[in-house]
């Protein structure tokens, strides 16, 4: 069998099982055992692979993905979360547009911990959007602000996306969080600064209001209590990590552990808490599992069928520059997110893209951060981005597509920009190489 006959029954059968409803997961498994089937002799090939299968989850890489998604459930459901929002709210005192500041950086710690871009947006939009509007703000102050928090999110450690990406592209965990750092800080300072300038061209687009006056001490006391803290245990365990002090999953225990110290020393570490916060991490973490048995499988039957030769052969052979396929490759990731999940993009992708950024001489800590990049903006991209679409689910009612789509391009804008700046200066992303 010729390798695209391989890979179109491959690619095929996961299409056809996901346009019937099968979960992405199911399908990818049940298509990787017709594939072992097909091209690995019966019985014997769907049994090597399950075992092969089972073994890619015993790698110690994976550990960081529950402790991080416990971490940030436990931030979530015990309050902390909410303390965070409100002191930095009170902080910023009259700043015009101080809700859409709070928004981009107290959004940042939900999504970064939480590892679902969607169910963050869910959260924020039905959170923040209506109290935006009640002040007064201007739909594209409140809409895209949420909208842009998750391409932080997915690029600033902890994150448990970054995680999952690097395991499945089998490169350095550590190494891909850590390179995120400073692409990340760039694009909050971009974020930041179109809030900035949308506030400075139209006023009326967030009028400010009256707040209750703080004394410095007042204000002091705030942010060393409600702030500091829950801020702190990110920065801590990303220090440990650059320093080389940890591992990415010992950075992740101590992360889950300082979380739940301050949930209880702030009084709201509850059973029922905690067990929402088990329960929450534990079905995310049975999916990503799931996942990454099936990509590992998947990565197996691509090369063993030539599937995986064939097509870098044949994308290698239109003698591109490799910017150019690299942008097309970009392209790629922004189509799928018009119709897929980010772990399902990855999942797909992931196999393929990788062995060809090898050949094309890309970094793939650096790459990595550039894929991470387009599955976010990929998730906003009018029109048919899924983010739109959820963000219009919880927005108020009198909110269109229009509106949505409007808010959402400058923060695209932003996040095409610190693209370009990491294809200009890959030292951004590999400073720490």
């Amino acid at each position: 069998m010729e390798w695209f006959e391989a890979l179109s029954l491959l690619l095929g059968t996961i299409m056809v099982l996901m346009a019937v409803g099968m979960p992405v997961a199911l399908a990818f498994l049940a298509a990787n055992i017709v594939g072992a089937w097909v091209f690995m002799g019966g019985p014997r090939g769907v049994t090597q692979l399950l075992n092969n299968g089972f073994g890619s989850l015993t790698t110690f890489a994976l550990v960081p993905i529950p402790l991080f998604l416990l971490m940030g459930e436990i931030f979530f459901h015990t309050g902390l979360g909410g303390r965070m929002f409100n002191g930095i709210d009170r902080l910023l005192g009259r700043l015009p547009g101080r809700l859409s500041y709070v928004t981009v950086l107290g959004g940042t710690g939900f999504s970064t911990l939480s590892g679902s871009s969607m169910g963050s947006t869910a959260l924020l939009g039905s959170l923040m959007v209506p109290e935006m509007n009640a002040r007064g703000y201007k739909k594209h102050m409140s809409i895209g602000p949420i909208l842009g928090t998750g391409g932080l999110a997915i690029i600033i450690p902890p994150s448990a996306l970054a995680v999952l990406l690097a395991t499945l592209a089998q490169i350095d965990v550590g190494a891909l969080l850590i390179a995120g750092i400073v692409p990340g800080l760039i694009l909050a300072a971009f974020y930041l600064g179109t809030i900035w300038l949308q506030t400075r061209i139209d006023p009326d687009a967030a009028p400010a209001y009256d707040v209750q006056p703080m004394t410095m001490a007042a204000r002091v006391g705030l942010l060393m209590r409600d702030v500091l803290p829950m801020i702190g245990v990110m920065v801590v365990i990303v220090v440990l990590m650059i320093n080389g002090v940890v591992t990415p999953s010992e950075a992740a225990a101590f992360g889950a552990l300082g979380v739940l110290i301050l949930a209880a020393l702030f009084r709201c570490l509850t059973l029922d808490a905690l067990k929402r916060s088990v329960t929450g991490a534990l079905r995310v973490t049975l999916m990503a599992y799931l996942i990454v048995f099936g990509s590992a499988t998947f990565s197996q039957l691509l090369a063993f069928s030539g599937a995986s030769r064939g097509l870098i052969n044949w994308a290698t052979g239109f003698e591109l520059d490799p910017i150019a396929m690299l942008l097309v490759m970009f392209g790629v990731l922004l189509i799928l997110g018009m119709f897929m999940e980010q772990i399902s993009m990855m999942l797909l992708t992931v196999p393929i893209f990788f062995p060809l950024a090898k050949s094309l001489g890309f970094d793939p800590i650096w790459f990595g951060l550039i894929m991470l990049l387009a599955l976010e903006i990929s998730f906003t991209t009018p029109p048919f981005g899924l983010l739109l679409f959820v963000m219009k689910g919880v927005a108020p009612k009198n909110t269109t597509m229009r509106d949505i789509y409007l808010s959402a391009i400058p923060f695209i804008l932003c996040s095409l920009l610190l693209v370009a700046l990491l294809i200009v200066f890959p030292g951004l992303a590999i400073w720490a190489g």
